[in-house]
């Protein structure tokens, strides 16, 4: 077996990916179906106009939340698999030399459903433990009639059992996808490489081009970078606007999701920039580079798509809160005008500025202490 169960449990940035979707998807749809069954009961216009909003929002959340962060599973589940194969080379390449077929290689592949399962699994428990206090909040006037949390089967099997066999079912068919090459080429390590190759003439330009290489070969890890800085922005500023909008339960909700994902995605991304480039390092401080030169050629590069998805971020949670307060909420009085928070948003950039960049800082402690020996003897 190629892929154990243990290396199943190593993808903890999926785990918390779909722990965090599943709590929200789980929480907005168990009310929804609850709600709908006393529809019937509502005997005024204003319930009404509160039913049908509250309905919107459970729909408008699923589908933004659930959309955003399936997606990002997806594309975090590609980059495992392709870091997986780039890493065991040696071990597959001598498989496919004795005759095993890339199904057969593949297949072990589907235990990275696992990893889904158990963040789908928690999610979901985590979910049915903030219900009751979500219920509440969410009908804390007493609008509707009064209606309890039920269990419902279906959103198991939709957003626990379902997701963690299509995610079995996608990481095998990516493999095999990743594996159709020569098994020589898996024993030495190449990998098919875009680009052309550029004549290094003085330690600027090398820098410049080190930079640019680091980026054209991890570009997956340029979207991991842009979405958690997307979600501290939007995250962060979403929940200080809850206050007004919803209540503090759900703002303190929203931001601990948000900061575990942006600090989750950024810890990924940039440890596997910087393993992936330790032997560059290695050679660079042997051929007299400072850590700082080292990280502006490893890390650098990567600051332009962090400031992107910042920007990104503020951006998606004033158009979405924007929409909520003026199309889903327009009819229902009582609902405060949103505007754009301009002090919170300078907050919010300084606190990102200060998280991020003393992160990279951090990390350039770590590019000090790589051992020039211990790479050269892997």
């Amino acid at each position: 077996m190629i892929v154990s169960i243990k290396d199943s449990f190593k993808l903890f940035g999926i785990f918390i990916i779909t722990c965090c979707a599943v709590t929200v998807c789980n929480m907005f749809l168990n009310y929804y179906l609850d709600i709908i069954d006393i529809e019937s009961l509502i005997n005024n216009e204003y319930a009404q106009i509160f039913y049908d909003a509250q309905i919107m929002t459970c729909k408008v959340v699923c589908a933004v939340s659930g959309g955003c962060l399936l997606a990002t599973t997806v594309v975090m589940l590609f980059f495992y698999i392709k870091h997986y194969i780039d890493s065991h080379g040696k071990e597959i390449g001598i498989l496919k030399a004795l005759g095993y077929s890339d199904f057969r290689i593949a297949r072990s592949f589907s235990v990275f459903g696992l990893s889904v399962f158990t963040g789908c699994i928690a999610g979901y428990l985590i979910s049915f433990a903030l219900m009751p206090s979500f219920y509440e909040l969410q009908n804390e006037d007493k609008i509707l009639p009064e209606f309890s949390i039920s269990f419902h089967p279906a959103l198991f099997i939709i957003l626990v059992a379902v997701p963690a066999i299509v995610f079995a079912c996608i990481a095998v068919i990516h493999s095999m996808r990743k594996l159709k090459q020569p098994a020589v080429n898996l024993l030495k390590g190449i990998t098919k490489a875009k680009g052309k190759n550029i004549e290094i003439k003085n330690k600027k330009n090398f820098i410049a081009d080190m930079k640019s290489s680091v980026i054209r070969n991890r570009k997956t890890l340029v979207f991991f970078i842009c979405f958690s800085s997307f979600c501290f922005a939007a995250m962060i500023q979403m929940s200080a606007s809850m206050k007004d909008l919803s209540s503090e339960y759900m703002g303190i909700m929203i931001f601990i999701i948000g900061v575990t994902l942006a600090f989750t995605t950024l810890y990924i991304a940039v440890t596997t920039v910087i393993n992936s480039n330790s032997k560059n390092i290695a050679m660079m401080r042997v051929f007299g580079y400072q850590t700082s030169q080292c990280k502006t050629a490893v890390l650098d590069g990567y600051r332009p798509a962090a400031y992107i998805g910042f920007f990104i971020g503020t951006a998606y949670q004033f158009g979405l809160l924007k929409m909520m307060v003026e199309i889903v909420f327009a009819d229902f009085e009582g609902v405060p005008e949103y505007n754009f928070d301009v002090k919170m948003f300078l907050i919010t950039l300084a606190a990102f500025i200060v998280v991020y960049e003393g992160i990279m800082l951090i990390y350039s402690s770590r590019i000090k202490s790589i051992s020039v020996k211990e790479v050269m003897s892997e």
